[in-house]
């Protein structure tokens, strides 16, 4: 670190997570209420709390931090609530409908279900504009632009008050001229409003995804400018040193302009930066299979590492909208410590996905929820302390919690409030678990052979529960788990994705010439970004990708290769990872079949020194952390236990405790079935591990 201090900021649908880090190795966790209305109050709001808590000023930290990190979800928000700004299309004629079309068929999952409703479209049909205009799929003009169409596209937008335009006509990735003009007439008549150019944004080949891509990124883009520029003018006014960074999708850092004019890279930033938390809390005991669970007040979040790599996803639906540049892969579901209960009409108690949210929120926060919800559920267990959350800045009451049960699901269902509070935390767990089987069993991946990884104010209640459901015997609880993606955020590096079409087969000198000339290209231009934003060229790291598949295939598969010249034997080099990788996905390879490349793509990264880690001292064993006992319930049947309680901030490295007990951080709360023990590791990292539990976390070397 070049300076004292460094800040992440994670802004969830409950709370807003800070992580402060400074030289000396100590590392912080603070929490505000979210603020969706207007994000940047919480900002304000965790600052204050930092300064009132350490008597660090909003000013001292920020004008002596060497990166102030923020993690958005205003773009996501956005898009779920379609609260994003009004969008004009300009198209190829007949391909305006191609976002509605949506290539034919449903989301999977949804393809023969006639009750599925249609997608909302983010731009009507009256604002998406059909332009005279062709190219080939070899690069051949075949109708020429009708420039007059585009103006008169640009007058109908100006009437109709559009907000912000996209671009995108057909085979622009081979031949992007007709798009740039048309940009430069709109960028001449609505200078003011943000524009979005297909090609030039996702200049890969498919048609449909560039353009809904293209169309959301415009979609969210005056609501990021906005956010961004009020972000960036609020550090400024505090003497910032450097410009705030932002998180992206990607996993990596970009800085205010970049998400502004791509705020498509940041829609799922938040929960994108847990597999670098993960591999980073895994290290020094070589866990590099890691699943890691992010429960917060309104959402779950499930990500995995394998082999020390995070899943990326190209070309995925996200939220019914398809997302073609590179994500993290995140499971989400709506199960959080908001997840409210009710009874459907059958008569079966569920959970969610239904949030209370940070407003009201659940009942026994006493600001009006009247919903009973998980963190009422998991108060009336006994497993949270009613003296509060957040080190008591909320107070709970168990009172508020025990009557929205029994009025809205123990009366109606005939059942205890103990019990109805059990079903409850035994539902919304079931529903977790499903969900991790989705990113792990359905991919191929066994969960017993992966270490779990706690992230999320919430999860540290369900976390045993969890990994005894799925079979996996070790679990990794950090001390700042409630802000792990916080953290994440400030040990991950600047990234930017650089991507060309290019369409050839994997034969002979010329193919070889021609994706190395395009890799050499778009690996100058990364580094050249890199360079402008003060990075060494040996801070600079490269990672390519390419879109593979046999010839004859539709749908290719991604490669991901170290970058090495290529030539007509660095061919078979890439054939052979290409026949891996399908046989890996696909449970069989070809080798005697041509393979041919579509897109290939760069991720050039600055390398981000990451704070000092964490160190604990020894611990004098854990009955010095002892504060007492709480009655418990472990089991349908609603039977109390006397449970002791740890105070975490007197556990020190080496301490042990066997289940069941709790252990209260000031930020969460780690509950220990039976049958479970738990060491605090000097790393303080809170290692659980089931009693006869197997190995786990290391892949097969």
């Amino acid at each position: 670190m070049k300076h004292q201090y460094r800040l992440g900021i994670d802004a969830g649908g409950t709370f807003t997570d800070f992580i402060l880090a400074d030289r000396d190795g100590e590392l912080r966790i603070f929490k505000a209420l979210s603020t969706p209305n207007d994000p940047t109050v919480a900002i304000r709001n965790g600052l204050a709390v930092i300064a009132e808590e350490t008597g660090i000023t909003p000013e001292t930290l920020v004008s002596n931090a060497d990166l102030c990190i923020n993690g958005t979800t205003v773009g996501l928000n956005a898009l779920i609530t379609h609260t994003g700004a009004k969008t004009g299309l300009i198209a190829t004629r007949g391909h305006e409908d191609s976002i509605e079309i949506r290539l034919g068929h449903k989301e999977d999952g949804y393809r023969y279900d006639p009750d599925y409703p249609a997608a909302t479209m983010l731009v009507p049909r009256h604002l998406r504009k059909g332009i005279a205009e062709r190219v080939l799929s070899t690069g051949e003009v075949r109708t020429p632009l009708d420039e007059d169409a585009v103006r008169e596209a640009c007058r109908y937008f100006i009437a109709e008050g559009v907000e912000s335009v996209a671009i995108s006509f057909v085979w622009s990735v081979l031949h992007p001229d007709h798009e740039l003009r048309a940009a430069a007439i709109v960028r001449e008549m609505m200078p003011d409003v943000p524009l979005t150019v297909g090609s030039r944004l996702y200049p890969q080949v498919r048609e449909y995804t560039r353009t809904s891509t293209a169309v959301v990124n415009a979609y969210l883009a005056p609501i990021l400018r906005r956010y961004v520029a009020a972000v960036d003018r609020y550090f400024q006014g505090l003497g910032a040193r450097q410009p705030v960074r932002y998180f992206q999708s990607n996993g990596g850092l970009a800085t205010g302009a970049v998400v502004a004019e791509q705020p498509v890279y940041a829609i799922n930033s938040g929960p994108a930066s847990a597999p670098r938390a993960a591999l980073y809390l895994g290290a020094p005991y070589a866990f590099d299979d890691i699943i890691t669970v992010d429960m917060g007040g309104t959402s779950f979040d499930i990500t995995l590492t394998r082999g020390g790599e995070a899943n990326v996803s190209k070309n995925i639906d996200f939220l019914r909208y398809r997302i073609g540049v590179p994500m993290i892969q995140v499971e989400t579901l709506g199960a959080g410590g908001g997840s409210i209960g009710w009874v459907d009409p059958m008569g079966l108690l569920q959970m969610g996905p239904q949030s209370a949210g940070s407003e009201p929120g659940p009942a026994c926060y006493g600001k009006g929820g009247e919903k009973p919800t998980t963190t009422d559920a998991n108060l009336v267990l006994g497993y949270l302390s009613s003296q509060g959350l957040v080190g008591g800045r909320l107070p709970l009451s168990v009172e508020k919690a025990r009557n929205a049960i029994r009025a809205h699901l123990a009366e109606p269902l005939g059942i205890s409030v103990e019990t109805a509070a059990y079903g409850m935390f035994t539902i919304v767990n079931n529903n977790m678990v499903n969900a991790i089987r989705r990113v792990s069993v359905e991919r191929g991946y066994d969960p017993r052979d992966f270490v779990l990884n706690c992230a999320g104010g919430a999860t540290g209640a369900h976390i045993t529960a969890l990994a005894r459901e799925m079979g996996i015997g070790k679990v990794l609880v950090s001390k700042l788990a409630s802000g792990l993606c916080a953290f994440g955020q400030i040990i991950s590096d600047v990234k930017y994705n650089y991507m060309a079409p290019i369409a050839a087969r994997l034969e002979g000198a010329e193919a070889a010439r021609r994706l190395d000339a395009t890799f050499s290209e778009l690996e100058a231009k990364g580094r050249a970004d890199l360079a402008a934003d003060n990075f060494a060229p040996d801070q600079i790291s490269i990672r390519r990708s390419l879109d593979m598949r046999y010839v004859g295939q539709v749908h290719e598969c991604a490669v991901t290769v170290d970058p090495f010249p290529i030539d007509e034997d660095a061919l078979e080099r890439l054939k052979a990872a290409f026949h891996a990788r399908h046989e890996e996905l696909y449970t069989y390879a070809e080798p005697h079949t041509p393979v041919e490349v579509v897109n290939v793509e760069s991720a050039v990264s600055g390398f981000v020194e990451e704070p000092p880690r964490m160190v604990v001292g020894k611990g004098n064993g854990a009955h010095s952390a002892l504060t007492g006992t709480r009655e418990m319930i472990f089991d349908p049947a609603g039977r109390k236990h006397e449970t002791p309680v740890y105070d975490g901030a007197k556990m020190g490295a080496g301490d042990v405790i066997t289940g069941p007990a709790v252990i209260q951080e000031v930020t969460t709360t780690v509950v220990i079935e039976p049958g479970w023990m738990a060491e605090l590791d000097t790393n303080g990292v809170y290692i659980l591990t089931a009693v006869n539990g197997r190995q786990a976390g290391h892949s097969p070397r």
